[in-house]
């Protein structure tokens, strides 16, 4: 089951890193590049502990849909969402907020089990992996530059 984790330094106050974070209209901005978008449960403003979304999106050239809950919510520090349908066999996503110095370290750590069973854990080796890495990554320098901007 692979884990990824990710760290953004954020020169932003906690609160804006965190808001911007739980935001359906600037996720579906920072998820551009695969036309990500809310098609069901909470499609505006903020999520809380309880919500549920579900994004449309294209990875690997295919429309893919995928809901999440939010089932932990601890502000301004901490939120997790995890999958409850889509392709994934599972996933877990922790958003972490640190406050330093004239900013905040933003911690992402995504666990995940992809389907297929063997098939899968290949899959996970040869581009899945890196693929979820990358996105990640992107996801966090797209919030870092809106929250900076905002700042």
């Amino acid at each position: 089951m692979p884990i990824i984790k990710h760290q953004q330094f954020i020169k932003a106050p906690i609160k804006i890193c965190f808001d911007l974070a739980r935001n359906v209209e600037i996720h579906t901005q920072t998820t551009s590049k695969t036309k990500e978008r809310a098609v069901g449960g909470v499609t505006k403003g903020l999520l809380e502990e309880g919500d549920t979304v579900t994004w449309e999106a294209v990875h690997f050239g295919i429309k893919q849909k995928l809901t999440a809950k939010v089932t932990t919510m601890q502000k301004p520090y901490k939120f997790v969402d995890v999958m409850l349908k889509g392709a994934f066999h599972s996933f877990s996503h922790i958003h972490q907020f640190i406050e330093e110095g004239n900013g905040t370290i933003m911690i992402d750590t995504f666990q995940y089990k992809s389907p297929f069973g063997p098939i899968g854990v290949i899959a996970d080796k040869l581009f899945l992996e890196k693929y979820m890495r990358d996105f990640i990554v992107s996801r966090a320098k797209e919030l870092k530059n809106i929250a900076e901007n905002m700042a």
